[in-house]
């Protein structure tokens, strides 16, 4: 595909973006599993067989589509101690988990197991829509799964095993006021700290683009020896979309950014476990930037894990808004020290 037509699509793919995020899409009316076809990435960057970028080098990649009107929207993931099965939630309010495949080679070549299933309130209830379980982040807390919801603003706790069909168990508090959140710009973030590092297992949690008086995303450590407010430097049109500790405590964070003038990208940074505490604006060095000319889309959930090499393993997914034009993906990168 020649750059200037790679550049029209992503812009149709971005027009779609804005109106799907701004109106919203309405839940799908069935569940169940999910039969789902792969196709692989080879190359980040299109028209390249480069794979070191920064400190990342690319692994792999997937771009997935299915016959199950409900699968996609996928918001964040969050992977099990055997690095295959994961844990993901969709925006309509669903559950999504299964497992990935990898070639003989351990790149990714498919996901399998795939079942989505409605997420159900405190009260029990499910399928109410975005204005009620519009689920954004997914954190595994020890015998909890903790999620994330804009819109109809908390933080909702889930037993595990047993979440996909239990209603929620507990609301954690967020020191906030819900009329300084935004609406569809709330806590995208949500990730849970190392029990090792400074934040003693603590849950962390990071605002899209709800922005206090100077201009910084309101952030909080809702558990642990830290527990307290703090705040993200935001700038560059940049939105955090979710986030993940590394072993250190030092925590990766994916970003999002669209605008009809530069149209879509992502970055992640890096912030050092010791910024991370009450009182703070954190900020970190950036690791990884990417536009339109690389495998992206709405990149919106990230994970990661240490793999059986005893190296850092990073994966990324894209929300496709449940629109024709963009792209439902899974990418992975080793993470070079």
């Amino acid at each position: 595909m020649s750059f200037s037509r790679l550049a029209s699509k992503h812009i149709a793919q971005a027009a779609i973006i804005i109106t799907t995020l701004a109106a919203g899409v309405p839940p799908a009316l069935a569940d169940g599993q999910a039969a789902v076809k792969s196709s692989i990435i080879s190359d980040f960057k299109i028209g390249s067989n480069e794979t070191r970028f920064g400190p990342f080098e690319f692994l792999g990649g997937l771009e997935m589509v299915s016959p199950n009107r409900l699968f996609g929207s996928l918001s964040s993931i969050r992977f099990k101690d055997d690095h295959t099965h994961f844990v993901g939630v969709l925006d309509t309010g669903h559950w999504m988990a299964g497992r990935i495949e990898r070639d003989p080679q351990g790149r990714l070549s498919g996901v399998a197991n795939v079942e989505i299933t409605p997420m159900r309130n405190r009260a029990g209830q499910s399928f109410e829509g975005k204005g009620h379980m519009d689920a954004e982040g997914v954190a595994l807390h020890g015998d909890r799964v903790l999620v994330s919801f804009e819109q109809n603003h908390r933080v909702d706790a889930y037993p595990d095993p047993g979440f996909e069909t239990s209603p929620a168990i507990d609301t954690m508090p967020i020191p906030f006021p819900r009329s300084a959140l935004r609406a569809n710009r709330g806590f995208e973030t949500i990730a849970v700290a190392p029990v090792t590092s400074p934040l003693k297992g603590g849950t962390l949690i990071v605002a899209e683009r709800s922005l206090d008086k100077d201009g910084n995303a309101y952030a909080a450590i809702l558990d642990g020896p830290l527990k307290g407010k703090l705040a993200l430097a935001h700038y560059g049109d940049f939105d955090a979309t979710d986030g993940a500790f590394l072993p250190n405590g030092d925590l990766l964070l994916l970003e999002r950014r669209f605008n009809m003038a530069e149209g879509i990208g992502m970055r992640i940074r890096r912030i050092k476990s010791s910024d991370i505490k009450p009182g703070a604006v954190i900020d970190g060095e950036i690791l990884l930037q990417g536009d339109f000319i690389y495998q992206i889309d709405n990149m919106e959930g990230l994970d990661a894990f240490t793999a059986a090499d005893g190296t850092t393993h990073v994966i990324l997914v894209s929300d496709d808004n449940h629109s024709i034009l963009q792209r439902n993906l899974m990418l992975e990168f080793r993470l070079v020290e």
